[in-house]
């Protein structure tokens, strides 16, 4: 009896785990203070995975996942280079092991990140929500859109329209003979240089606009202030999700289409119903494809609201002109 009983408790034990397994299944956008993040939660074969964006960077693989007590536990690890040799090669390395909590509500999550300092010395608490994200339309027909009034989003004058992501942040940006200039100082002494956006936000729409970027520099085009466009000197090399054209760490571009640092170079970015089409220099790179999320660096983690154009300030230097968007009527 009491062996039968022991059986159906740990059936009942077993039943309850995997149900709260399946409420954490999915892709959830995660509202953090200041910014935003993304999780993705999967069950392989004989195990739980997930991919774990945590405000900027790259959407990465996260070390260990787990079900504990009907609370979802991920971990990821930072690595810490304490000491190097006289070739500067690490002698010793610590993994930092950063703690996600995570509690379901329905399509609600309530969570904390643990971190402990870089010096070890106690340890920092982040609390934040997610929301589940609901599926993905079909993908758009992009021959029977219907658009609006196009809109000059820079006037070739100055920065009218344009202000600052974080006003404690200088500006670099700049107009150089109807140019549209971006100049950051070099080397850490400075302080780092802000991103601009637009002050008015859209839904949908037709992004058209040609950039130059130098050669080793790196910027980005925010839409929506959610999903970057990546410029990049990068020409020459293999298709990379990190590299120009791309949507950052998400969508690889299908070709190669850059040109040489210093050259000028045209973007036709089509955004709607969550799926992106990117033409760069003449060429698709990126076909009608699905966004699984936001990028690093997102304003927001919200994808169903409309937002501005922003554009990268503190990474390298760029050159902006003829920016016009094109909005789609619905």
């Amino acid at each position: 009896m009491r062996r039968t009983v022991l059986f159906l408790l740990m059936l009942f034990v077993t039943s309850l785990a995997q149900d709260s397994i399946e409420n954490f299944l999915g892709r959830w956008a995660l509202y953090l203070p200041g910014g935003a993040g993304w999780l993705n939660v999967t069950q392989e074969e004989g195990y739980l995975d997930a991919e774990l964006l945590w405000y900027g960077g790259s959407v990465t693989p996260v070390d260990y996942v787990h079900i504990d007590n009907g609370k979802l536990v991920v971990m990821r690890t930072r690595r810490v280079v304490r000491e190097r040799d006289k070739n500067d090669e690490p002698t010793r390395v610590h993994l930092q092991p950063n703690i996600l909590e995570l509690e379901n509500y329905g399509d609600l999550l309530g969570g904390k990140m643990t971190a402990p300092h870089r010096d070890g010395k106690g340890i920092e608490i982040t609390r934040f929500t997610g929301k589940a994200i609901p599926p993905l339309p079909p993908a758009p027909h992009l021959e029977t859109l219907r658009f609006g009034t196009p809109v000059t989003l820079f006037n070739g004058k100055d920065l009218t329209g344009w202000v600052l992501t974080d006003k404690s942040r200088k500006n670099s940006f700049s107009v150089q003979e109807g140019v549209l200039v971006n100049d950051p100082p070099k080397g850490h002494s400075h302080p780092r240089s802000g991103n601009i956006r637009t002050v008015d936000e859209f839904e949908d729409f037709n992004l058209k606009m040609d950039v130059a970027v130098p050669q080793g520099s790196n910027s980005g085009i925010y839409l929506r202030g959610i999903y970057e466009v990546q410029i990049l000197d990068s020409y020459g090399k293999d298709p990379d999700s990190h590299h120009m054209g791309a949507i950052y760490s998400r969508i690889t571009p299908a070709v190669s289409a850059e040109k040489p640092a210093g050259e000028w170079q045209s973007f036709d970015i089509t955004l709607c119903d969550r799926h992106v089409t990117v033409v760069l220099n003449g060429t698709t790179i990126i076909d009608n494809e699905p966004l699984l999320g936001v990028t690093g660096g997102a304003l927001t983690a919200n994808e169903f609201e409309p937002g501005p154009i922003y554009l990268q300030g503190d990474h390298g230097p760029v050159k902006f002109r003829n920016m016009i968007l094109t909005p789609i009527i619905k």
